[in-house]
């Protein structure tokens, strides 16, 4: 099985780039965003704690993530493998991601990092906002946060993968068809 992950800060075009990746390489995508979204959306109790956090701009606690993520692995059936969009956030995530493939016998084939400046951050997210009516991306004060919870807890983890030597990072500006084929040659090129 593969295990790509992509990442980036938010808005970054990770969830568009997504899916043709998942379709093109029969990657199941699991998007921790689309998983919440839906536990939002049905009332569960996670949803209910799920957007009290997601909407000041902070995160779920890992537990609940790593439960919801490992749930859909279990699940799969007829794939290549997975494409994981929102998950690892965090180092303690990375470690029970790999922790959880090791018991497997698996690992992270790569991670696919979309970079782009802090102020396409904002204007995108808040494109984003109008498109998909989420209240979450409208707000400056929340985009702010987000981007900064990113820095702070997220960036972290260039480094670790780095050190595992299965880091590469791509610029995300761009039509999505350039960064398409960005992510494509490099696919082709691991």
């Amino acid at each position: 099985m593969k295990y790509y992950i992509i990442f980036g800060p938010p808005g970054a075009g990770k969830g568009t780039q997504a899916i043709p990746m998942s379709e093109k390489y029969n990657l199941l995508h699991i998007s921790t965003g689309d998983l919440l979204r839906s536990e939002i959306a049905a009332g569960t109790p996670l949803g209910k704690i799920a957007k009290e956090l997601i909407e000041k701009g902070n995160f779920v606690p890992d537990q609940v993530v790593e439960d919801m993520l490992f749930a859909a692995f279990d699940a799969a059936k007829g794939v290549d493998g997975f494409l994981l969009d929102g998950f690892p956030r965090t180092i303690a995530q990375a470690e029970a991601l790999e922790k959880r493939l090791d018991e497997a016998g698996e690992r992270v084939t790569a991670v696919l990092s979309l970079h782009i400046p802090d102020a396409l951050i904002y204007e995108r997210i808040k494109h984003r906002a109008m498109l998909e009516n989420r209240a979450d991306d409208a707000d400056d004060a929340i985009i702010a946060n987000r981007i900064r919870t990113y820095h702070q807890k997220t960036e972290p983890l260039i480094q670790f993968y780095r050190r595992r030597g299965i880091y590469y990072e791509i610029s995300g500006e761009g039509s999505v068809t350039d960064v398409s084929a960005r992510i494509d040659a490099l696919i082709m090129s691991l």
